[in-house]
Formats: structure tokens, C-alpha cells, sequence
């Protein structure tokens, strides 16, 4: 597959605008503020596909991309306290909307940040995604913060955090030095067969 022929299609903010599901998708999940719109631009080698912000939250609608035959989805960042209950009844609403309409799920890329242990929500998230047979990966963002021993302390830590999820491939990624891009590639290219 050719990552630069990605292009933005559609953002949805209700579950009942989401489109058909006529194509494998791609799913991005993770908490505000873990990287994902930069994980997004770093592979597809574009500066601003996906719009990055320093104010966590920023996603609030289910953004649609399209590369060649495949769907890439960014999901909504979750566990942003400061949203108002209409708001977070919205994202909930949005969220359960889109698992649960049968879609031709090939794979969730579930972002964590390497530097913290995975939070209530992540846990949440990686439990539902298991329990509903979803395949997924995960991406240890902001790796590129952490030096060699914290790395190392935190790569321990986290068989531990995760023992429950068995042999989950975990893959280290940097958005600012590209670190994990070619394995993410990879693990994508192999679950929609290209």
C-alpha cells in the first residue's frame, strides 16, 4: 500500500452520520493528548493530515482518511475531565456507536504513552477490545522521551501492567524521530493483506 495516497474524507460527530462500513478499517484509539494525530501524520509522511494540538481534547468527531481500499479512522481522544456532561454523553454515545454497529474492524492501533502506566481508561479500552474479540496492537507513543534505563524500566514495568493481554505485539514509536514507522506499517500491511 502506498501511504501517501491517503486523503481526508469526512469527520462525523453522532454515530447515526457514521458512513457504511464498505471497506477494512484502520482504527486509532487512545486517551487526549497521547499523539495520535501526530502518530497519523508521521505515517503518512504528512505535516498536518491529522490536526495536532497542545490542548488535549481536541478530536470530538470520528475522522474518516482514505488510502487506496482501506478506511483509517481516528477515533475521539477519551478521559478529557474538563468536557461538559452533554459533551462526554456525545463522545460516549459517538463511541459506543461506532463499536457497535458491525464494521469491517481489520484492526485497533490502541496508543499508550510509554512514559506513564496505562490509566483507568486505557485499561478500559484494552479490556473492551479484548472481551469483543477486536483485533488490535499497540503503540507506545513518546518513546523519544525517555532515556535508555528509562526505557528499559518502563519496557519491565509494562509486562507487568499488561500481563493480562498474553503476547500483545507492543511497538515503541517517536512521531519526531519516525522510531516504530516501518513495524506499524508492517503490522497494518499484514492484517489487511497487502
Amino acid at each position: 500500500m502506498n501511504y501517501s495516497n491517503i486523503q481526508f474524507v469526512s469527520s462525523y460527530g453522532t454515530s447515526s452520520q457514521l458512513p457504511e462500513s464498505d471497506a477494512p478499517e484502520i482504527v486509532f484509539s487512545g486517551k487526549s493528548n497521547v499523539g495520535k494525530s501526530s502518530l497519523i501524520n508521521r505515517l503518512f509522511n504528512r505535516k498536518n493530515l491529522a490536526r495536532v494540538s497542545s490542548t488535549p481534547g481536541k478530536t470530538i468527531t470520528v475522522n474518516f482518511f482514505k488510502c487506496e481500499s482501506v478506511w483509517f479512522v481516528d477515533l475521539p481522544g477519551y478521559g478529557y475531565a474538563k468536557r461538559n456532561q452533554s459533551e462526554k454523553k456525545r463522545w460516549a454515545e459517538l463511541m459506543e456507536g461506532y463499536f457497535r454497529q458491525g464494521r469491517n474492524i481489520a484492526l485497533v492501533i490502541q496508543l499508550l504513552d510509554m512514559r506513564h502506566k496505562p490509566t483507568a481508561d486505557d485499561m478500559t479500552m484494552l479490556n473492551f477490545l479484548r472481551e469483543t474479540q477486536i483485533p488490535f496492537t499497540i503503540v507506545l507513543t513518546k518513546s523519544d522521551k525517555l532515556n535508555k534505563a528509562e526505557t528499559a524500566k518502563r519496557r519491565e514495568e509494562l509486562t507487568t501492567e499488561l500481563e493480562g493481554f498474553g503476547d500483545i505485539v507492543m511497538t515503541e514509536f517517536s512521531s519526531v524521530n519516525g522510531n516504530g514507522t516501518e513495524e506499524l506499517k508492517k503490522i497494518i500491511n499484514n492484517r489487511i493483506g497487502v
